[in-house]
């Protein structure tokens, strides 16, 4: 029988980042027996997809982190790797450090290299570089390798037109939507009423988030938000649903608002249509992001959304969603959430599906991409 064409994937850590949940719902939908794909990570720690890749029949490789103080280490590690796996597609999805294993496929006459951006990045203001000067440092390293990436691809995709924008300039690129399988997002009052007694949530106002515990995500300013709706809302709960490196960080921060034992730090999960259900609002003050397929689901799940003007308003598939700016106060953000609320959820699948997000159809499509392109180079 034939075999599979392989595509490496690159990626940091398979956790459940936007990225990494887009590119696993493609995986899920593909046809395996016609293409297959591996991952190549950049940390030892076992991410929460690493054990289904496996069962659906992926390779997972690991390297050093990119140190793009000192990249020689890294291609030298790279094309050990590249000659003992020679991949005819390497798709990378790590933004603007794609340029390392992208060129170092180059070198290699690798023929198929794919670009993909998923987000933007903040602006180096003079008060970020002084609160944040680690953050500061890794800015300022992408704004230096954007103009770069795209000289070492082949092809070149995006989440949406912000993200592709930032990342490529005026060079054409291929929106590849953050597609889902919109059926299992589906709003039941069945699900919801159990999801709330799992989790102790009846008869309160269930404010969610999903996302990793990272400096873009805004948790500071999100948790003064609960606080005000707490103040108006007695009985109101926020739901945290993730994990990553300021996890500790925003617990301090919770403890000294004195709003802990009212926030459930749930971890990185793998029942998200679930959770969802028992949510009454999805709040997403993130200072910057490419298209978030985080807020895609929510809609899927009927969900009122408040969102920073930071992110591209195409992620507005529906009427569900309200963009807000950062510089607003807290108070008003507050407001803005209880004011909507109560509503009807509605079934958003429809139109879901018309714009692309449905995963089964966008799924042939990158496989037909996948297929297509291999069979040139074959010849």
């Amino acid at each position: 029988m034939k075999r599979p064409i392989r595509v490496l994937h690159v990626f940091t850590i398979l956790n459940r980042g936007g990225a990494e949940s887009m590119v696993m719902n493609y995986y899920r939908n593909i046809d395996r027996e016609q293409v297959q794909f591996d991952f190549l990570v950049h940390r030892e720690e076992i991410g929460v997809f690493e054990e289904e890749i496996i069962k659906l029949g992926g390779n997972i490789y690991r390297l050093p982190a990119i140190n793009p103080l000192s990249p020689k280490k890294y291609y030298y590690e790279l094309n050990q790797f590249l000659d003992l796996h020679p991949y005819k597609i390497i798709h990378s999805h790590i933004n603007t450090f794609s340029f390392y294993p992208l060129k170092g496929a180059r070198n290699r006459n690798i023929p198929l290299r794919i670009a993909h951006a998923h987000t933007t990045t903040q602006s180096l203001t003079a008060s970020f570089m002084l609160s944040r000067p680690t953050e500061a440092l890794k800015v300022l390293f992408k704004g230096l390798n954007k103009y770069a990436v795209k000289k070492q691809a082949t092809h070149l995709f995006s989440c949406g037109k912000k993200a592709g924008d930032w990342l490529f300039g005026n060079t054409p690129y291929t929106i590849i939507p953050n597609a889902i399988d919109v059926s299992k997002y589906v709003y039941s009052q069945e699900r919801d009423l159990v999801g709330r007694k799992q989790f102790n949530l009846e008869n309160q106002f269930v404010v969610g988030h999903i996302g990793n515990f990272t400096h873009p995500k805004n948790y500071p300013f999100m948790l003064q938000v609960f606080k005000k709706i707490k103040d108006l809302h007695s009985n109101s709960k926020l739901v945290l649903v993730g994990g990553g490196p300021m996890e500790a960080e925003v617990k301090a921060l919770a403890q000294s608002l004195d709003i802990f034992d009212d926030i459930l730090f749930l971890g990185i999960r793998k029942d998200i249509p679930d959770i969802l259900q028992m949510m009454d609002v999805f709040i997403f003050p993130s200072h910057y992001e490419g298209l978030p397929v985080t807020l895609i689901e929510a809609q899927a799940a009927g969900l009122k959304i408040l969102a920073s003007n930071t992110i591209s308003e195409e992620v507005a598939v529906t009427d569900d969603i309200t963009f807000l700016a950062l510089t607003e106060p807290d108070e008003l953000w507050a407001y803005q959430i209880l004011r909507g609320f109560p509503y009807v959820r509605q079934d958003n699948s429809e139109q879901l599906k018309r714009k692309g997000y449905d995963v089964a159809t966008s799924a042939q499509s990158l496989e037909q991409f996948y297929l297509n392109n291999y069979s040139e180079h074959e010849r």
